[in-house]
């Protein structure tokens, strides 16, 4: 794991352990578009074939075939993956069924999958399909602190909505002994990575927020990236996930949600899970206040569904409880009635001065 200013432009001195004659790069429209030379800069003076593909927008098992069989026709060494968090999905499903080294370089502070094990795949049209287990972590994850500042603010403050899901899911599948992301039980060192990733939320969150909007790089925001990635991501993959992220998973069967980011979604589905567990109301106002200081949706207005149904909630609530999904790590049976009602009870929460 590196983080620092620049770190874009040293790209081979990163990816060449991993091989020295093909790169096939995975890359965003708009990082194409404001960063292209600087991608290329790293790699004009070696000998490396660097192969530069747009992403297509969707992790889809379409999208990733279609960079497998582009990969192996210029005999690609090692995969790329410079963007969000769908191009980064990508990038390391590639290198999976490539059998490629991935190097994964996120930029945004958006999510914590960028160091996990695990890809998310979507169908063609965004809705969650599965998730596809990876036998390794990538083998490096490269944050540069100079793009990620210049990315739009929403998408650190949806990085921290993701990560403020590690702990209370570790929290859960510590409690039911269930499994983690690596197959196995939970382990110590995660749950302490994610005991620690929340720390640091409620420590630096807002004041690295508030310098995220005005383009200034400070201790607080170079705390934060790591705890949206590095610190959220280990502490998720080894601590376990549970109803936040089937939460996500089952807002993606409403087309009004797509819109929103996957730390959105998360951060909603994190104040459910903690309706759930029937949290102390100082605990539950007080991630409530710190989520809509930070600019995520606490409510169904600000969700962008102002007028849902219980019955159009009872959609999410399905795919949420999917047996294939991460709701049986809660450590008690929880019904599709009991998410709906709770989702119910966080948007009245919400909305109270």
């Amino acid at each position: 794991y590196v983080q620092g200013p620049g770190e874009i432009k040293k790209l081979r001195e990163y990816t060449k352990v991993y091989g020295e004659k093909g790169v096939y790069a995975i890359v965003d429209s708009f990082i194409l578009k404001n960063y292209r030379e600087d991608i290329e800069a790293s790699y004009n003076d070696s000998s490396t074939e660097l192969v530069i593909e747009e992403f297509g927008g969707e992790s889809s098992r379409k999208e990733i075939d279609k960079h497998v069989e582009k990969a192996k026709e210029i005999k690609a060494e090692v995969i790329i993956g410079i963007g969000g968090g769908k191009t980064l999905d990508t990038a390391k499903a590639v290198a999976y069924y490539a059998q490629l080294p991935a190097a994964i370089v996120p930029t945004a502070a958006s999510a914590d999958a960028p160091s996990t094990a695990l890809t998310v795949i979507y169908t063609e049209d965004g809705q969650f399909d599965e998730y596809l287990f990876l036998p390794t972590n990538p083998d490096i994850v490269i944050m540069d602190e100079e793009i990620i500042i210049n990315a739009p603010v929403r998408l650190f403050a949806s990085g921290i909505g993701d990560a403020l899901a590690t702990f209370y899911e570790a929290d859960a599948a510590r409690r039911s002994n269930g499994i983690t992301l690596t197959g196995d039980k939970q382990t110590k060192a995660g749950m302490a990575l994610a005991k620690l990733c929340l720390e640091t939320l409620l420590e630096d969150g807002i004041k690295a927020v508030a310098a995220v909007k005005n383009k200034s790089m400070t201790q607080a925001v170079s705390n934060i990236i790591e705890a949206n990635t590095f610190l959220s991501g280990v502490g998720a993959e080894s601590g376990g996930l549970a109803a936040a992220h089937a939460i996500h998973n089952g807002m993606t069967a409403i087309k009004e949600l797509h819109h929103l980011t996957h730390g959105e979604k998360v951060a909603f589905g994190t104040l459910t899970q903690m309706v759930m567990e029937n949290r102390s109301e100082e605990e539950l106002y007080s991630r409530i206040d710190f989520c809509k200081r930070i600019g995520l949706p606490t409510n169904f207005e600000e969700l962008g569904i102002p007028d849902v149904t219980k019955e159009e909630l009872m959609k999410v609530a399905e795919l949420a409880n999917d047996e294939n999904d991460t709701m049986g790590n809660m450590p008690f049976e929880v019904s599709d009635s009991d998410i709906v009602g709770a989702m119910f009870v966080v948007n009245e929460l919400a909305q109270i001065d």
